[in-house]
């Protein structure tokens, strides 16, 4: 069967090859936004994941004219109205390491009681053809913020998410676990199945 070149819509090449490791047994061909010379990123404007998702997508096929995979993630605490939402790669600023953005977060819920401390990891990721087609897929991860940070794997919000699931923080699951148990992982599950299908 032929190859079909999938383009992974990141400047990321650690990102692209994890994709390619997920897809492995799929007949594309991984490539990344700067192996095929595109060097511009794109504004995400849109309100929601699938939105920001969608217009990445969209945007990298038309340019590529390539089968385009782009995905947008991040955490939504409820007692801050969904906040960091399509912000948690930027919060509070743009050059704030991820353990400043955590702690700045902690700070924000002190006082709220454990019980009203819920939220999520939400992932979204689309699949655009050069013509404007997309689909899209999401996995989402129920848990609880935590009042300190723990463990030390993961990235991002892991050590202060408390995964409803193994009553660990995300940063405490060896990698393993994680990557079976993550919303990027049950939302790559579901945008495999799309993709199988758009390969037939």
């Amino acid at each position: 069967m032929s190859r079909t070149t999938l383009l992974v819509a990141t400047h990321n090449a650690g990102k692209a090859r994890e994709y390619a490791q997920l897809l492995a047994d799929l007949p594309v061909a991984i490539t990344w936004l700067d192996q095929v010379g595109i060097r511009e990123s794109v504004d995400e404007t849109g309100a929601t994941f699938m939105e920001n998702a969608l217009l990445k997508a969209r945007y990298y096929a038309g340019v590529s004219k390539l089968l385009t995979w782009a995905d947008d993630s991040g955490l939504e605490v409820d007692a801050l109205e969904g906040r960091p939402g399509v912000l948690s790669a930027r919060y509070g600023g743009e050059n704030r390491t991820d353990q400043e953005r955590y702690m700045a977060l902690l700070h924000e819920l002190e006082g709220v009681p454990d019980e009203a401390r819920t939220a999520r990891f939400r992932c979204v990721i689309a699949i655009a053809t050069p013509d404007g087609q997309a689909w899209t897929a999401e996995g989402v991860v129920e848990g609880l913020i935590l009042r300190a940070p723990r463990g030390d794997n993961g990235f991002g919000y892991d050590p202060i998410f408390l995964t409803s699931q193994y009553q660990k923080s995300m940063a405490e699951l060896p990698p393993e676990i994680k990557n079976q148990v993550s919303h990027r992982a049950m939302a790559t599950r579901e945008a495999r199945l799309l993709l199988a299908r758009l390969l037939v």
